[in-house]
């Protein structure tokens, strides 16, 4: 009996669903995390009867065939790359993009990573750095007397010296891509290109096609809790739904095994 496998592969569909909600919902306090969803893909058909073809010698066509389904996949899992709410910390190293673009960081392997979670801090040479100790292009290095950063909507990063007037010492960079949801995502907040993200454009804050900064405050994610329930709800019916063909099936089947 085919609806066996069929359902097989909905309980399989419906499990992958709910892995994506709790990775959702357990990540709805992490700074700038965009969530996903999967995007599902009916299987291959049988044609037991092929739509077009001739039921007589005469010239007469079959009107519609006779396919039957196999089952559903998971075509992909897409990110959703919506603005989050913006929550003020009051940190001067804290940083949230309000807009498009991204930090760019990079590795210890030398390659860019790109991030929206502009938790910053300084490194013991004054450099402005990720949590984890990447250094955040272009490199802005701030003197280790300065008794006050600022920093502007467009990137630049002011520093002040006790006894001296305001410098600049630098202006953040941004990276924008032609498709967003082809990043792959690497853990730790970090983003890397892939061939379906397309070439990054660089830019600084504030300019055409790139969003501004907003000092002292963090993107938050942009999970929804009350959606994400919900959905749960769905896929967990849709599992119990697929769940109830197989007991019915082996039912169907035990009724067979019965005759006599």
């Amino acid at each position: 009996m085919r609806s066996l496998s069929i359902a097989s592969t909905g309980m399989l569909a419906q499990q992958q669903m709910v892995d994506v909600i709790s990775n959702n919902i357990a990540n709805m306090n992490t700074t700038a995390f965009k969530r996903q969803r999967p995007e599902f893909q009916d299987l291959l058909y049988q044609n037991l009867r092929r739509a077009g073809s001739a039921s007589s010698d005469a010239g007469t066509l079959v009107p519609s065939g006779v396919q039957m389904g196999l089952g559903v996949k998971t075509a992909s899992i897409y990110r959703i790359t919506e603005q989050g709410g913006l929550v003020s910390t009051d940190n001067p190293l804290d940083l949230a993009i309000q807009g498009e673009g991204y930090f760019k960081v990079t590795l210890p392997s030398g390659d860019e990573a790109y991030t929206r979670a502009g938790s910053f801090q300084v490194s013991p040479e004054g450099e402005i750095i990720t949590l984890d100790g990447y250094t955040v292009l272009p490199g802005i290095t701030i003197p280790t007397d300065a008794i006050s950063v600022s920093i502007n909507e467009s990137g630049e990063v002011e520093a002040k010296v006790d006894g001296q007037d305001p410098q600049i010492v630098g202006q953040f960079e941004l990276a924008t891509f032609p498709n967003e949801a082809g990043l792959e995502a690497m853990g730790d907040n970090l983003l890397r290109e892939t061939p379906s993200s397309g070439q990054p454009t660089s830019g600084t804050p504030g300019s055409a096609g790139f969003g501004t900064l907003e000092q002292g405050f963090l993107e938050g994610s942009n999970v929804n809790a009350v959606s994400e329930v919900t959905s749960l709800i769905t896929a967990q019916r849709a599992y119990e739904l697929n769940s109830k063909v197989i007991t019915t099936s082996d039912e169907m089947l035990q009724a067979i095994t019965q005759l006599r």
